[in-house]
């Protein structure tokens, strides 16, 4: 990006910023709240046109907090003020998720099981894509960052099995095999993101909206427990749906078995750290679904896997402190939750719950929850990035559910399934997504046509089946 276009971009930014701050404060908002409310939506136009580093942005959204002294008596109590949302157990659960993803990557425990599930179930063009959604589904859990996840483990994987099942074909019939598989790939990593608290790394926000604005406390075994249906159902039919969608042509896996067993056996015998790194895995993920049983927090947990991977040598300080997502994500998420806290705390949010309200009188509260679940998905079109999509409309959406009186944990629970989902709808939605794209296989009017299809497919499968589990579970 040249430097002209970067100022550009940050100096939009800014003039938001600017109208907003001396924009005159409506009745029932405090003054230092309005002016939040300006440096809030200024990061949040920031983080869609990234001048700079998301991490960057809110650090500037921040500064002008504390220099304004706009949160504190002086610049000091500002900027303790601005440092609480660091302090927040769900941004530190983040931070060490990211910590163990690191590991899972460097020891090449990730990439194994991505190819030994290729290897296992690709007997055919849908086993390996089978064996992709099974990878997906194992690895989630622990690894934060979809990009991370879907795009340097997974993604790879899936391109060199699309390349050796077309070897010896026709070009037409190798470039069908290689779109069915890239498409299973992309769309596997945002249905298994949507399915745990810990799979996308902005998902905590929307938990923590759903505590800030609503009062419920979306933990990470209440957010599975809500995914694991309507999530296990759609990656049993992704493949069956997206082989109609695309027709690709029947073929024998043999040649991607044989490529990934290659790889498997490149890589060598399974490591002592491996090892030890699988047993902490399965636990923490055990510890998070009992949660309730023993009492431990869920970010207690996983800051305990790290030390067991330290205190056995499965793992350096060094190592896990050079992972920068971890660190990356510390800044931005707690940024963003030291706004979101203000904006609460100052009375904004109260004051737009109470003027939102208004706007859906007379309507059934299912009736608004399910429109403005759709409203939510269907708005990705607009956003280049889920991060930004989730920072600028979810508690918005939240609040004005939440006055219009619609069930608040079904509300929470379809904003933090589609916060994901809705990614399927462009290229240029999350990282992983891009990284699929960029792999050749598709055109851009390709993927919009399948995205909208799979759209569909995820409207039938996650209202169709996902309300009558929600019902069960008492959430609406």
């Amino acid at each position: 990006m040249s430097l002209f276009e970067r100022s550009a971009r940050l100096g939009i930014c800014a003039a938001l910023g600017l109208i907003l701050w001396f924009w005159p404060v409506p009745a029932g908002v405090e003054p230092d709240g309005w002016r939040v409310l300006a440096v809030f939506a200024a990061t949040i136009l920031g983080l869609l046109l990234r001048p700079f580093a998301m991490s960057t942005v809110v650090l500037f959204g921040l500064l002008v907090l504390v220099v304004t002294q706009t949160i504190g008596e002086d610049s000091r109590s500002s900027l303790e003020a601005a440092l609480v949302g660091f302090s927040n157990t769900t941004v530190w659960l983040v931070v060490a998720a990211f910590l163990i993803a690191g590991s899972v990557i460097r020891t090449g425990l990730g990439r194994r099981i991505a190819l030994t599930l290729v290897n296992r179930l690709g007997q055919n063009e849908r086993g390996l894509a089978y064996g992709i959604g099974f990878a997906e589904l194992l690895l989630a859990p622990v690894i934060p960052s979809n990009t991370a996840r879907g795009g340097g483990i997974v993604a790879p994987v899936v391109d060199a099995v699309s390349k050796s099942v077309g070897e010896g074909r026709d070009s037409d019939e190798a470039r069908a095999v290689g779109r069915y598989l890239v498409f299973a790939g992309a769309h596997f990593n945002l249905i298994t993101a949507a399915m745990f608290l810990t799979a996308m790394a902005a998902n905590p926000l929307v938990a923590e909206a759903a505590g800030d604005v609503a009062g419920i406390d979306f933990t990470w075994g209440t957010w599975a427990l809500g995914a694991i249906v309507p999530g296990l159902v759609a990656i049993a039919l992704l493949p069956v749906f997206l082989h109609l969608v695309i027709k690709p042509p029947r073929i024998d896996g043999a040649a991607a078995r044989t490529t990934a067993q290659e790889q498997l056996t490149a890589m060598g015998p399974r490591k002592r750290e491996e090892t030890i790194l699988i047993s902490v895995l399965i636990g923490l993920v055990a510890l998070w679904a009992t949660g309730p049983l023993h009492g431990l927090h869920v970010t207690v947990v996983a800051l305990l896997g790290i030390a067991v991977l330290l205190a056995t040598g499965a793992e350096r300080w060094r190592d896990l402190a050079a992972t920068w997502g971890a660190w990356d994500a510390l800044i931005w998420l707690g940024g963003l939750l030291t706004m979101a806290n203000l904006l609460r705390d100052t009375g904004v949010i109260s004051w737009f719950a109470s003027a939102a309200a208004t706007v859906f009188d007379g309507y059934a509260g299912m009736t608004v929850a399910i429109g403005l679940a759709l409203i939510y998905f269907y708005s990705m079109y607009g956003f280049s990035m889920l991060t930004g999509h989730i920072s600028a409309m979810v508690g918005a959406f939240l609040v004005i559910a939440v006055a219009a009186d619609a069930p608040p944990l079904l509300m929470v629970a379809m904003l933090a399934y589609f916060s994901n989902l809705c990614g399927c709808l462009t290229h240029y939605s999350t990282g992983p997504v891009v990284i699929y794209f960029g792999l050749g296989y598709h055109t851009v009017p390709d993927w919009f046509r399948v995205g909208f299809f799979v759209s569909l497919f995820h409207m039938v499968v996650w209202l169709g089946v996902g309300l009558p589990w929600w019902k069960f579970l008492g959430w609406w």
